[in-house]
């Protein structure tokens, strides 16, 4: 049995730091729509996807993560907690800063400096389908007049999770991390959050607007569709992740800026750090580690071939 389900742009971490400022892969940004994956179910024992990659002296895990779960999911054990043990450092997209700091740079990006509303740049059918849709979240119709396009996008795609259930304490990043600082882990970000935040606010305008109405368009089906996709990450099954976590990008530009060009960015970071010794546990959006533009095809494009660990 197949149906047609949204999964709401969570390719990026930052994304869940925006929910408690204001309070994520080829596929659709246009009015098309999302592809048909088989529904999966969670299981009780979530065995998620682990690669590794090694030379004589150089071990790099790499592992894909959701950026938001509910409560309670027990993913941290056997070869995942294995290899995270064996690590003496903790690779992440980006290490938070710290509220205020966040505060600010969200208040610099995300503010539209033109002095238009974000409704008034909305045609007559796609104001009203998007403000029905705040409507539906109960939320008030001007919550995001003062703010750019991509603002309002990634912050809805955020409020029908957590009214489900979804916490923003609890993605895997967070538990990553609060046990590499336990263990006095050396962490590092591959990007900034300015860099990241840049990645939306840098996008033409009526792109972000495209990918407001996308989001606009799928807001009932979010909820139930981020489910199948942690029930997919939970069992493994790359090839649908590779649908389901990178919908929302089929538009060129989307996918090159969010998902392909970091791609390769980080890939370069990979085999820079092979030439040092050392055990790394690589830990980023599950949506990164499937399809055509992977950081794994990314690194057999510079030789360097990564291994999937079985358990």
């Amino acid at each position: 049995m197949t149906r047609r389900w949204f999964s709401p742009l969570i390719c990026l971490p930052l994304v869940i730091g925006l929910a408690a400022c204001q309070t994520t892969p080829a596929q659709s940004a246009t009015a098309s729509a999302p592809a048909e994956v088989e529904i999966a179910t969670i299981p009780d024992d979530p065995d998620p996807a682990l690669w590794v990659l090694k030379d004589e002296d150089t071990t790099i895990y790499l592992f894909g993560t959701v950026h938001i779960l509910k409560p309670g999911m027990s993913w941290f054990d056997e070869a995942i907690k294995e290899a995270f043990d064996e690590s003496g450092e903790l690779v992440v997209e980006m290490i938070e800063p710290e509220p205020a700091a966040m505060m600010k740079i969200v208040s610099d990006l995300a503010i539209d400096k033109t002095g238009v509303s974000l409704r008034d740049k909305l045609n007559a059918e796609d104001r009203a389908a998007y403000e029905a849709a705040l409507k539906s979240l109960n939320m008030p119709v001007n919550a995001f007049d003062p703010l750019d396009p991509w603002f309002a996008s990634v912050s809805l795609s955020l409020v029908p999770l957590m009214q489900n259930g979804y916490d923003t304490n609890s993605g895997v990043e967070d538990d990553l991390t609060a046990t590499a600082k336990a263990k006095n882990m050396k962490i590092v970000g591959l990007e900034t959050a300015e860099q990241q935040l840049g990645f939306f606010d840098n996008l033409p305008e009526d792109v972000q607007i495209r990918f407001l109405n996308f989001n606009v368009n799928s807001i009932d089906d979010m909820a139930d569709g981020m489910e199948n996709m942690v029930a997919h990450w939970a069992n493994a099954n790359i090839s649908a992740l590779a649908e389901l976590m990178n919908a929302g990008l089929e538009e060129k530009i989307l996918y090159d800026t969010l998902l392909s060009n970091r791609n390769a960015d980080w890939a370069e970071w990979v085999d820079d750090r092979m030439d040092q010794p050392g055990t790394v546990f690589m830990a980023v959006g599950a949506g990164h580690l499937a399809g055509d533009a992977s950081l794994q095809a990314k690194l057999k494009e510079r030789g360097l071939k990564t291994k999937r660990v079985k358990y």
